[in-house]
């Protein structure tokens, strides 16, 4: 184990340079997470809106059919994307993809 002795005056300006950054992280998350987090559909809401199986979404992805952006592993697409393949969806759906 190790201590560390620290004046207080400098554990104070510590603390506010923390205090400042938290508050600086939690606006830009306010921000962040207002409308435009909510303008961006997830692989599940894409497959069902379209009635088409995940695997078919991926093959529409892998043939730049639709356009997505990737977040770690998960894939997100813009409504205008998911409205544009809406009136010829039917000749990339599956059999797969019948209810």
């Amino acid at each position: 184990m190790e201590i560390v002795i620290i004046e207080k005056k400098t554990f104070e300006a510590l603390l506010c340079g923390v205090e400042t950054l938290t508050g600086k992280v939690d606006a830009l998350c306010r921000h962040c997470s207002d409308k435009r987090v909510s303008k961006w559909l997830d692989g599940e809401q894409v497959c069902r809106l379209l009635r088409i199986s995940p695997r078919t979404l991926q093959t529409l992805r892998d043939n730049r059919i639709i356009g997505c952006t990737q977040i770690g592993r998960k894939f997100y697409y813009k409504p205008e994307e998911v409205e544009r393949l809406l009136p010829g969806i039917d000749r990339y759906r599956t059999p797969q993809d019948s209810p």
